[in-house]
């Protein structure tokens, strides 16, 4: 039997908790599954894994997706795809509520979510380059930093940049 993530010979079954789904998965993919994940190469194969016709299939990519959302390629993808709505529930009720401790605030104390467009309120000038981000320049479809309220990523001209929350304003 394969992996149905990344198609790795020996697989075993693994429960996908709170319900009842399994799939089969090689060690690698079922310790990522288990919350020991680390970001790679390796994991690209989630962007055909997602789109399978299986639910089981589709809520252990959409994990390990949320996972890695910090990685560019997996937060573009999360962006694209659509789960059925009741796929999406369960997939969504095995993710811990690690990041809902954390609350990312702008300048004037607007909470800010995934993908909310910005305004910068000073000129910032960007580590390790030359380039300035000039104040009243609009950064869209934000990223949140996982694990640093204070820090989010957002694209100036065409360079993902991180960006303090107290120099930035939503708009």
């Amino acid at each position: 039997m394969n992996c149905v993530l990344c198609a790795a010979p020996d697989a075993t079954l693994v429960t996908l908790a709170p319900n009842d789904d399994a799939v089969a998965c090689c060690a690698i993919c079922a310790a990522a599954l288990s919350g020991t994940i680390t970001p790679g190469p390796r994991w690209r194969c989630l962007g055909d894994a997602i789109w399978a016709a299986e639910a089981p299939t589709q809520i252990a990519a959409y994990r390990l997706l949320q996972a890695l959302k910090d990685e560019a390629w997996a937060a573009d993808l999360l962006e694209s795809i659509y789960l059925d709505p009741d796929v999406l529930a369960r997939a969504e009720a095995g993710l811990g509520d690690a990041d809902a401790a954390i609350i990312h605030r702008d300048s004037n104390g607007a909470v800010l979510s995934q993908g909310d467009s910005v305004v910068l309120i000073k000129d910032l000038p960007v580590k390790g380059s030359s380039m300035v981000a000039k104040r009243g320049t609009a950064v869209r479809s934000i990223r949140l930093v996982r694990d640093n309220a204070e820090q989010i990523e957002g694209r100036v001209n065409d360079q993902t940049i991180v960006i303090l929350t107290q120099f930035v304003k939503k708009s």
